[in-house]
């Protein structure tokens, strides 16, 4: 985002001036592309590694602060939450070992976070969506305390001008709203970039669209949005609509600022900077330090750092970037659709794949534009998204494939060929692709592996003890260093028991709920009550504010008498309700919940927060804890929980 950032509330006349600064930029840099001052043939691979840390119960850990003074290293930097830790990698010549040495700098990094982290005991993970993530941990107190990211919250909170609003349909459907851009922090990625020639940016950037879907589908670890079932990668969703700004009349198009792109770049990198500029408001005034033209001048490279920032608050799936590097001005693009892990040798196999389509691509066709509809390749990205390998892809002959069809076939052979003559390394080009290969090959992607996982644990397994388990086994396998298809389901024991998971009621509180309004009739109560095998109602308004509760023993009571009615009808639910009864939030600790319910000599406990009913902890949720508690401890004591049979008893 710029190292000068002032104020996201500018005054007219200070935009004015970025303004300026910003088309000056602009201006510089089409100078240097006319005048060859921009680096050509030279290529070089780079990839930024973002990180989660958690805690106790595998829950994100607010200690990203902590271990980055700890570690007193640039190559570390904070991300928006403060759960969060970005690894920006030293850039590598794409040639000879260079995916070996990817591999060695990531093991490297990683492991010196996890030797930090463990010592404010936390341990990060690699991961697109941490699965134990939860809408509470995506606060402003968990934004990381830096004036640009609480500035980036003002600008494209003004901007939208209410809530955030997420509306994914997967497997589930999450409907969610929140009041800032934090749900931006759920997501963690592997970014790699792939530096190009000027001349050749055009249509490297269309083939690096063009590969997007493919290296997506192969790649997706994102199944999970806290205890939703939604896209396979379901970080797109969420990046896309948790900064979306926009509002105005339906009749308008209004690009979204997390996008894929509306056509094909037809002849400069300008063209993407141009449109960038033209359709989308600027966020922050800065205070820009250097005249791009008089450093120019002077001989020397400039920053363009108005350029820079602005670029920095548009979000393409495919950024065009501008740097320096060893006083050198160069361009490349960065893939930004990668999501973390599950392993470091998946993410090497990943950027292998996309590099070497990259390459491979541009050596079996002089422009994939001719092949290939621009709608068709956006179609593609999204579809690998919502589906992973089981995508249809519209190809390069017009037709339907599978991704799994497409990627064996066709990719994978000319990412070799790619990366071969681009002189990698055979024996890892072998390896690495090799990786990727028994991963479609298998059907063992990262999402695969988490929902495969969560469906074999047993069915009365409370789901956020699921969830740590899935968490928990995704550390203990990244530490093995085994590629994701080799690794074996997630096992409910990973969890780590009662200890871990039955220490709130937000663990294990039921929030499938059957509720009614205090106007609806008292019998609707008594059915769902037989209906569902349940013995409390919960009585709600239509904004889901806790009004009252009806047990099964207020009705009992109504039993041998007449019904109350009012002007010759059933009386209403209100009639016979409890109105304001005792409440307890999601973060409430069990023992406390089971002091108050001995206290106040109740049954049932309903679970709010922030004003509204979200889940509910009755007599029958401690029951089973306690049964599973009685089962684990005879379990580890030997003794037999099989009952005799009434054959065994005549026997004896």
């Amino acid at each position: 985002m710029g190292d000068h950032v002032e104020q996201s509330n500018a005054t007219d006349g200070q935009l004015r001036q970025f303004t300026r600064c910003l088309l000056n930029d602009l201006h510089a840099l089409e100078q240097m592309l006319s005048s060859g001052q921009v680096e050509s043939g030279k290529q070089r691979i780079g990839a930024e590694q973002e990180m989660v840390l958690v805690g106790n119960s595998a829950r994100p850990a607010p200690v990203a602060d902590k271990v980055i003074a700890r570690l007193d290293d640039s190559h570390f930097t904070t991300e928006i939450a403060r759960f969060n830790i970005e690894c920006n990698l030293d850039p590598l010549d794409f040639t000879g070992d260079c995916l070996r040495q990817m591999k060695e700098q990531l093991e490297h990094f990683v492991e010196r976070v996890r030797t930090a982290a463990n010592e404010f005991d936390a341990d990060p993970v690699l991961v697109g969506i941490l699965p134990t993530i939860r809408k509470r941990d995506l606060t402003l107190e968990n934004m990381t305390p830096r004036d640009r990211y609480f500035m980036l919250n003002d600008a494209l909170s003004r901007l939208r001008g209410g809530a955030y609003n997420l509306n994914i349909k997967g497997t589930d459907e999450l409907i969610l709203s929140h009041d800032n851009v934090m749900l931006e922090a759920a997501n963690t990625s592997f970014q790699i970039h792939f530096q190009v020639d000027p001349g050749e940016f055009a249509r490297r950037y269309n083939i690096a669209q063009v590969a997007t879907a493919p290296v997506l589908a192969a790649a997706a670890n994102s199944p999970f949005l806290g205890r939703y079932r939604l896209w396979r990668e379901t970080r797109i969703a969420v990046f896309q609509q948790s900064i979306d700004t926009r509002k105005g009349p339906h009749e308008r198009d209004f690009p979204p600022r997390v996008h894929f792109g509306n056509r094909w770049v037809d002849d400069s990198v300008l063209e993407i900077f141009q449109e960038d500029i033209a359709r989308y408001k600027i966020l922050f005034a800065a205070e820009v330090l250097d005249d791009a033209f008089e450093v120019l001048d002077s001989g020397g490279v400039p920053k363009l750092q108005a350029l820079r920032l602005h670029n920095g608050t548009v979000y393409r799936w495919n950024r065009a970037c501008y740097g320096v590097s060893e006083g050198k001005a160069h361009l490349r693009i960065e893939n930004r659709v990668l999501p973390a892990g599950p392993t470091i040798l998946d993410q090497v196999a990943n950027a292998a794949f996309w590099f070497g389509m990259m390459r491979g691509l541009a050596l079996a066709h002089e422009d994939v534009t001719r092949l290939m509809a621009f709608e068709d390749a956006r179609d593609n990205f999204f579809s690998a998204a919502r589906h992973g390998l089981g995508a249809q892809f519209t190809w390069f002959d017009g037709k339907r494939h599978t991704a799994k069809e497409v990627i064996l076939n066709e990719l994978l052979p000319l990412a070799r060929d790619g990366l071969l003559q681009s002189d990698i390394n055979e024996i890892d080009v072998d390896h690495y692709l090799g990786i990727l290969q028994a991963r479609v090959e298998t059907e063992r992607t990262g999402d695969q592996w988490m929902l495969r996982s969560f469906s074999a644990m047993p069915g009365p397994a409370p789901t956020w003890e699921k969830l740590h388990a899935l968490t928990a086994g995704t550390i203990s396998r990244q530490k093995k260093g085994e590629p994701v298809h080799s690794w074996p389901l997630a096992q409910l024991e990973e969890a780590g028991g009662w200890e871990q998971n039955y220490l709130r009621v937000e663990q294990y509180m039921t929030t499938d709920l059957f509720t009614v309004q205090p106007h609806e009739p008292i019998d609707l109560v008594a059915l769902l009550m037989v209906w569902n095998n349940i013995r409390h109602v919960l009585v709600e308004d239509e904004h889901h504010r806790l009004l009252g509760i009806v047990s099964h023993r207020r009705l009992l009571r109504l039993f041998g008498r007449p019904i109350p009615r009012e002007e010759g009808q059933l009386a209403p639910v209100s009639s016979i309700m409890v109105a304001n009864p005792v409440v307890i939030t999601p973060e409430t600790p069990s023992l406390d919940a089971i002091k108050l319910m001995k206290e106040k000599q109740i049954s049932c406990l309903p679970v709010v927060q922030e004003e509204k009913l979200v889940g509910v902890i009755t007599e029958d949720n401690f029951l089973a804890i306690a049964g599973n508690l009685l089962e684990q401890k005879l379990a580890s004591e030997g003794s037999d929980l099989d009952f005799p049979t009434d054959e065994a008893d005549s026997g004896a």
